[in-house]
Formats: structure tokens, C-alpha cells, sequence
């Protein structure tokens, strides 16, 4: 190691008196082993902890996304939680208090899905709890010989595996160098947040937000759930139209055409559209349907489209949400069939009367799925000669569950709903004003928002016939006949909470009253994931357990996220602070973009083209790949780039580098400009223009965090650093060792060290592994705790530094330099190479700009003899006369 014993001193923030520190510089700089030795140190120092003895004015807060732990880790969490951690780290500089915690959503279906496949089991809740279950090992590969196990041994596993896949993700964070406090973690299924939710839905409840109704419900067969509308996902698949017809009173036959011909014997009406000359004389007459010969009546209305199919449109409930619209606008008979498994009902239902139906039914769907069924109903059409010519395939739009592999029904169920503007219209304006309160990184996501809230057509579908979740905290009373009474739910104390409804006795009751006459019964369901994941200002703020921290850090003032998930989390989690408490969660939203592969396509596992984080760590390290996921602006979809990586890794080796020789050369703390008094060692003009071109740097790159457009900042630092480092080192050597004396070798050693000081401060929070390696050799204290540059105090030593500086100067001197080299690269020479003679013709601006540093662009050059001329319309050099090789 080499040493340098010169005194520094050493403020580590804004209100931290100056130290001394010997600068220590390693012979050898490199990046290896920097995350472990200072992710270790930030730690133990407690860089990044938020001080809770605060007030409002001093905290920015994040409400930082919690990472589904149950997935996978991909390249999309290194890429979106670097936006974040430079956005927070920009903030702890300028002085805030910085709240910035993480948690981990590890309740809800992903969880179960990992869980079942992982250790091959699956839950059905009416096995008895084994005391000290373990599953087998290795575990089955085949689901029919999985192990099925109770509900409550099923929640330990999940709780289990959660654990672990938690650790996975917090040890890719440490190594990423986020800045969260590790002290504030939370998990969406705890008991913390267990009860958070529920006193939010019992809030909900009492205030008249959240209701319990029967109705038409989407509904995934293969897990058995309700979905709400925000979780739905259009896909193209294949199908057919199925023409066959209807016969009226006088014998008319009436074709529909249907790409689901099993619903027929749902069948409610039919619709045309009131205008469609072809039906008018139908409106208000019956038709009776084929093979199960059921009276339906026909209706006009203005969904119905003329030119789809035969223009008439079968109303079955349900097939899809416009049949629901028309059931609920033309008050149609309910004909539900399809169950909560997929299947059609066993027995025939009571709207078909006669034998030849009854028997139709049975021997056409009666018990069947989905895709029996269809055919069922096809081959009987077929045998009966009812079917019009072949069926017409067709590719349509079909809703899916977005985790579901099949086609969702339309099941009529009993679930719980909250409120929120989609069958109220001044509640949908009032959260469209909430969002337009919000300001929003980029703008033009606001109307992905607003679009969505429009475009509501039902209340927020909150409960779920899952397992490992938030238990519904409700009971209902059994009347005589042992039938729930739904509209007197029993709700527990708030003390009690968090409850499960079914493992708990309701209040006032004994349990051996449970599932009996005039006894109780508990909910059986969850919330929906979004149901806990909307609260989580609340769940880490302290809400309803601390109102003091909660008033410091709420209403947030960042919701980092992605784009894709505005309509579910973003918009569940206005509704929520909006219900709750009258407020906006958090003033700024910053929506991030997605990875796509270099061929521009999302990278998703189905694609088999997702990147391991943990692989370009190890290749380029944090820093590089900081610097990747930093260059993307806010909202953009970005590409994965090794290209960027190595750029990123360049900067960061070339800093180490670049503060060695600075330091070497004798830049210490006490060379730091600070004060205008400070400013007057700085005598040189080339001193002067790039501390000018630093102050502008700063400006730019502080107005460009606090528009969040972090990814400018670093683009105008990068850039002035590569021109610190290309240009005005290569220039100042010779006076930075003494060559032209005492003062402007002081003049030198200030613009350097005061140079250097503040580009470890503006490139901290893209790299905080080598910018904290660099600190560390002379200064003490933590960068990542050091005031940023911006900050009025902080700008005046700069300022006055560089009040007389002319940028152009270091700009044309830079320019003339490259010249002289370029002309000893075409005489293929070395470039220490002497130039008796050379000639620089430039504009009269540029050519007194030059003089500023022609001492040291003649050192920089080793030229002997530089004759300016004033011409041209542009800088050029000319006429170099290189010296022998035996002078050189």
C-alpha cells in the first residue's frame, strides 16, 4: 500500500465538524470484494437505519413494493429496486430522513402453487391436523400422488417455504446495494399484517365500503376461486361458431350463431339490436329453444351488435360479462348450471319441463365439464339434423385468470365486495381526482389510470376460496334450519385481532355450537392478496398501532412499482387511503418499465428468456449492473444490455483509478473548495472553466433527481466525468507536479480534490461500492451519509471557484490537445513524442478561450513552440513539426 500521511478534513454530513484522516491509497484498486466488505460495514454502522424520533418535515418515506417471494428471481427486481434505491438514496444526501423499509407478499396463490409443487402436497380442509407433519422426501412428480393434508398443516408449509425464499431475495438485495433499513421488514401474511387487514376490512365494513352480496362472479375452475376484474387477462384461443335456431310462435326459425353452444340449456332470452329491421317484429314474442325446448323471450338492446355472427345473440348465465349486463338491465331469470368444479349441475333443472328436454339434458351435460359438455350438445344438434352448415372456426378474445390456465366461467356465488367507483359514479370521480392529486413519473401514466377507473363495470371482488391468506374476520349466525344468516355477520373485538374465523370460536358463542342450529359458522374464505398488498402505507407506517410514526411518514411521499400493475396495486391502494383515511397514499408515484430481451421481447419464463440476476452480478458486479438499470428512464421498457453492463463496469474501474492518481497527486480535504475565501487558491483559467462546467453539472443533475428523472443526472455526470478524466487530468500533469510553481500547483490540487469530492457524491447513488471505496481513502464517514453537492451550502465554495471560469475554455483546450495527438498517432509515434512546432487556427472566442490553458496544453503536448492564429470557423491544428527520435 501506498501511503500519504497529509492531513484531511473530513465532514461526513452536513452538521458533522471536520476530522483529520490519512489518505491511504491502494497500490492496486479493484472492485472485487467491495459488496461483502461494505454491504458488512453499512451495516454495522447503521448507514441506511431511519431515525424514528422525527418530524414530518424531515422524512421521505417509500413505500416500497414487496417482492411476491413465492416467484422466481429474474432481472426485472434488479432493474426497477435500483430505480428505486437511487431515487432514495439522492434523498438521504440532500439531508431527509429517509424511511425506506421492504417487505415480502408471500400470502395468496402463488404461494400455494409453490408450496403444492415444491413439497407435493395439496390441502383439502376436511383432513385432521397431523402434529409434526413432514412431507415426503424427494416428493412425488406426479399430482395424483401427492400427499393431501389439512388446512392448517398446509399454512405451516407455506409459512416454511416462505421463510426461505425470503432469505433468497434479501441476500440479492444486499448484494444489489439497495438502501432499505433492514429493521423495518414486514410480510404481508404476519400477525402484523394479518391484523392491519382485517381492522381495514372491519373499517370498511362498518363505514358501508365493503358488503357481501350474491351475484355473477368470474370464476376459475382449476383453482376454485372468484377473480376479480383486475386480475382478468384477455387471451386469443381457438373456437367456432355453432349456428342453429330458435323457432318462434308461427314457426319462423330464428338462427343464432355461438361459439358456446353447451350454454343453451342456460339460455335466459335472446337480444338484437333495436335498430336491426331484420328482429324488430321478434321484440317482445317468445321463441323456444332446441333440444331442451324452453319458451325464451326477445329483447332489444344496444350492446347487441348487428354485424357479429347473425346479428341475435343468445343470453345464457352466465357466458361472459355481457351476458351479466344483459341478465342485470333486462331482469332475465337466473339459469345458473355451472358449478364452483366446472361441472354442469347433475339434476335437470326445473325451467325445463318437458320429458323430451329433461332427457336432453341428462343425456347432453348432465355432469359434465365444460369441454363434454360442448361436444354433448354439438353431437346432439348434429344427430337431431339442428346444426347449420359446419362450425365456423375462429380465433377470439377469452378471459383468463392471469395465473389460470383455463377459460373462466361465470358462477353465481356469495363473496365480499368493497367500493370502489365501479356502481358509483361519484365515487369513481372522486378516485380519478385522487390520482390527478398524485404527481406522476412519467405524466402520461396517469391516463393508464384514469382510463381504468372509467372503464369499471363492478366493486372490487375481495374474498377468496383459498387457503393461505388473510381469514375473512367474520362469522355467521345459524338460524334453526342451520342456514348462515348472511346479513347479521358477527365481527370480532378489535383487541383480538388477527382472528381466523375458522380455527376461532365466534364471540359469545362456545365452540361445540360451531356448524349446529342456532350455532355459528366462520367464513371460509380470504381476502384477495391485493386486499393486504393495498394496505401497505398502512402496514408499515403503523397504522391504528403508532399515529405518531404513522403522521410522520403518511401520506407517503414515493410508490415505486411497475407500469403493468397500475389497475391492481397502484389504484387498490388509492382506494384504500381514500376509504381509510381521506387521503392520498403518497404524493409521487414513479412507475418503472419492463426487461425486454435484445430482440425487444418480454422476458418471461414461458419464453424461456429470462436472466438470472445472480449471474450478471457475479460477471460485472453491483455497480455495473446499478449503472445498466440506472441509464433507463422511468416508465421506459428497456432492453437487457451486456453492452451497458461493461460501460457500467468501465466507470467504476476507471474511478478507483482516476481517485488514486487524484490522491497521489496530493489532493487531500483540506484542498477542498468550501467557502469563497476557499475559491481565491483557484488562479488558473483551465482550474476555473472546469470547475465551472462542475457547478453546471451540479445544477443539472440535482434539477434532474428532483424531477425523478435519475437517469439524466447520471447521463450529465457521466459525461463531465469522462471529460474530467480524458481531458483535464492529461492537461494539468505537469502543473500538478510542480511545473510552473507553488501557486498553480495549489490551484491545481484544490480544482482536483474539489472535483473529486463532488463526483463521488453525485455518482453515489448509482455507485455505491466503488464511490464508498474511494471516500473511505480520505475522508471518514459514509459517502452515502455525505450532504449533496446541490445543497445551497454546499454550492457556494464551488460557485465562487468558478465564477470567472469559461467552460470553452477547457472545451477548446481539450480540442487542440486531441489534434497534436491525433497528428503523432498518424506519424505513428509516441505520444510523449516532442512537437517543435505547431499552429492552431480557431475563431476569435475560441482561440482567447485557448489561452487560458496553453501552458498546459503545450506541457500536455510536450510542445516546444505554438503559434495561434485567428480564422476559420473552427478549431484546427496544423502544421506539427514532431522532433527527431533521438530528442524525443
Amino acid at each position: 500500500m501506498a501511503e500519504n500521511t497529509q492531513g484531511t478534513d473530513t465532514p461526513t454530513d452536513a452538521s458533522t465538524a471536520p476530522s483529520t484522516a490519512a489518505v491511504t491509497v491502494p497500490d492496486k484498486p479493484a472492485l472485487e470484494g467491495l459488496e461483502e466488505k461494505l454491504t458488512a460495514r453499512w451495516a454495522e454502522e447503521g448507514v441506511y437505519a431511519f431515525d424514528a424520533d422525527t418530524t414530518r418535515e424531515q422524512v421521505y418515506s417509500i413505500d416500497t413494493p414487496p417482492p411476491t417471494a413465492s416467484g422466481s428471481l429474474h432481472v426485472g427486481h434488479v432493474f426497477s429496486y435500483t430505480q428505486t434505491d437511487v431515487l432514495a438514496r439522492f434523498q438521504r444526501m440532500t439531508g431527509k430522513n429517509v424511511f425506506y423499509p421492504m417487505g415480502w407478499d408471500d400470502n395468496g396463490l402463488p404461494t400455494e402453487r409453490r408450496v403444492q409443487n415444491y413439497y407435493g402436497v395439496r390441502c383439502d380442509p376436511t383432513k385432521p391436523y397431523i402434529e409434526g407433519y413432514r412431507p415426503p422426501e424427494p416428493p412425488a412428480k406426479n399430482q395424483r400422488d401427492w400427499d393431501v393434508v389439512s388446512r392448517k398443516n398446509f399454512i405451516e408449509l407455506c409459512e416454511e417455504l416462505a421463510v426461505q425464499d425470503e432469505k433468497v431475495f434479501e441476500d440479492l438485495f444486499t448484494r444489489l446495494g439497495l438502501s432499505v433499513d433492514w429493521s423495518m421488514t414486514y410480510r404481508t401474511i404476519d400477525d402484523v399484517s394479518r391484523a392491519v387487514s382485517q381492522r381495514a376490512f372491519l373499517k370498511n365494513f362498518a363505514d358501508g365500503d365493503a358488503y357481501l352480496s350474491e351475484a355473477p362472479t368470474m370464476w376459475d375452475v382449476t383453482f376454485r376461486t372468484a377473480v376479480a376484474q383486475a386480475e382478468l387477462e384477455d387471451r386469443e384461443v381457438p373456437g367456432a361458431y355453432h349456428r342453429y335456431a330458435f323457432t318462434a310462435a308461427d314457426g319462423e326459425q330464428v338462427f343464432i350463431e355461438t361459439t358456446r353452444p353447451e350454454l343453451l340449456a342456460s339460455c335466459s332470452g335472446l337480444v338484437a339490436h333495436p335498430d336491426d329491421a331484420r328482429y324488430q317484429h321478434l321484440f317482445g314474442t317468445t321463441v323456444t329453444s332446441p333440444l331442451y325446448g324452453v319458451e325464451v323471450e326477445v329483447f332489444p338492446h344496444a350492446l347487441a351488435k348487428p354485424d357479429k355472427g347473425s346479428g341475435i345473440a343468445m343470453v345464457c348465465t352466465f357466458g361472459d360479462l355481457n351476458d351479466v349486463t344483459w341478465w342485470r338491465e333486462l331482469q332475465l331469470p337466473t339459469r345458473t348450471l355451472i358449478g364452483r368444479d366446472g361441472r354442469f349441475a347433475a339434476d335437470v333443472p326445473e325451467w325445463i319441463t318437458s320429458e323430451e328436454g329433461r332427457r336432453a339434458y341428462e343425456e347432453t351435460v348432465a355432469g359434465k365439464t365444460v369441454f363434454s359438455a360442448k361436444q354433448g350438445v354439438v353431437d346432439a344438434l348434429v344427430a337431431a339434423d339442428l346444426l347449420d352448415g359446419e362450425p365456423k372456426k375462429i380465433m377470439h378474445a377469452v378471459n383468463f385468470y392471469e395465473k389460470g390456465d383455463k377459460p373462466l366461467e361465470v358462477v353465481t356465488s356469495r363473496q365480499w365486495y368493497i367500493r370502489n367507483g365501479g356502481r358509483d359514479a361519484d365515487r369513481r370521480e372522486g378516485l380519478i381526482a385522487r390520482g390527478r392529486e398524485l404527481a406522476w413519473h412519467p405524466e402520461h401514466m396517469r391516463h393508464r389510470y384514469e382510463n381504468w377507473v372509467e372503464g369499471l363495470n363492478g366493486d372490487w371482488l375481495v374474498s377468496r376460496q383459498r387457503f393461505f391468506g388473510v381469514p375473512i374476520p367474520v362469522w355467521y349466525p345459524l338460524d334453526a334450519e342451520g342456514e348462515p344468516v348472511y346479513d347479521s355477520p358477527i365481527v370480532p373485538a378489535d383487541e383480538s385481532l388477527p382472528v381466523d374465523p375458522i380455527a376461532e370460536t365466534a364471540p359469545g358463542y362456545a365452540e361445540d355450537q360451531r356448524d349446529v342450529p342456532g350455532g355459528f359458522t366462520g367464513d371460509p374464505d380470504v381476502l384477495d392478496t391485493w386486499a393486504t398488498s393495498s394496505l401497505t402505507p398502512q402496514i408499515v407506517g403503523r397504522w391504528s398501532r403508532d399515529e405518531r410514526f404513522f403522521q410522520n411518514v403518511f401520506p407517503f411521499d414515493l410508490r415505486p412499482q411497475g407500469h403493468d400493475i397500475i389497475r391492481t396495486w397502484l389504484f387498490s391502494t388509492v382506494v384504500r387511503a381514500d376509504a381509510l383515511n381521506g387521503s392520498v397514499p403518497w404524493t409521487d408515484t414513479a412507475l418503472s418499465g419492463w426487461i425486454l430481451d435484445p430482440d425487444r421481447k418480454k422476458m418471461s419464463k414461458s419464453k424461456g428468456n429470462v436472466v438470472v440476476p445472480t449471474d450478471i452480478l457475479d460477471e460485472f458486479g453491483a455497480d455495473a449492473v446499478r449503472y445498466w438499470a440506472s441509464s433507463a428512464r422511468l416508465g421506459a421498457d428497456t432492453a437487457y444490455e451486456v453492452a451497458q453492463m461493461k460501460i457500467g463496469r468501465r466507470l467504476a474501474i476507471k474511478l478507483l483509478n482516476a481517485a488514486k492518481f487524484v490522491l497521489n497527486l496530493g489532493a487531500t480535504q483540506d484542498a477542498v473548495v468550501r467557502s469563497a475565501e476557499d475559491a481565491a487558491v483557484v488562479v488558473n483559467r483551465l482550474d476555473q472553466a472546469l470547475l465551472a462546467r462542475l457547478a453546471e453539472t451540479v445544477r443539472q443533475a440535482t434539477a434532474a433527481f428532483e424531477a425523478y428523472d435519475y437517469a439524466r443526472a447520471l447521463n450529465v455526470t457521466e459525461s463531465f466525468f469522462w471529460q474530467f478524466t480524458d481531458d483535464y487530468v492529461e492537461l494539468i500533469k505537469d502543473r500538478a507536479y510542480g511545473g510552473h510553481g507553488e501557486d498553480e500547483q495549489a490551484s491545481v490540487v484544490a480544482t482536483l480534490a474539489t472535483t473529486l469530492a463532488t463526483l463521488l457524491r453525485l455518482l453515489a447513488p448509482f455507485q455505491p461500492f466503488a464511490t464508498e471505496e474511494v471516500w473511505s481513502w480520505w475522508r471518514t464517514g459514509s459517502v452515502h451519509r455525505a450532504p449533496w453537492p446541490g445543497l445551497p451550502e454546499e454550492l457556494s465554495g464551488l460557485q465562487a471557484a468558478s465564477s470567472a471560469g469559461d467552460p470553452l475554455v477547457l472545451a477548446v483546450v481539450a480540442q487542440a490537445l486531441g489534434g497534436i495527438r491525433k497528428a503523432k498517432s498518424e506519424a505513428k509515434v509516441k505520444q510523449r513524442t516532442a512537437v517543435r512546432t505547431a499552429t492552431v487556427t480557431a475563431p476569435g472566442a475560441q482561440l482567447e478561450a485557448l489561452r487560458g490553458g496553453v501552458q498546459d496544453l503545450k506541457a500536455a503536448g510536450n510542445v516546444a513552440e505554438l503559434t495561434l492564429v485567428e480564422g476559420g470557423e473552427e478549431l484546427t491544428v496544423s502544421d506539427v513539426e514532431l522532433a527527431p527520435a533521438e530528442e524525443a
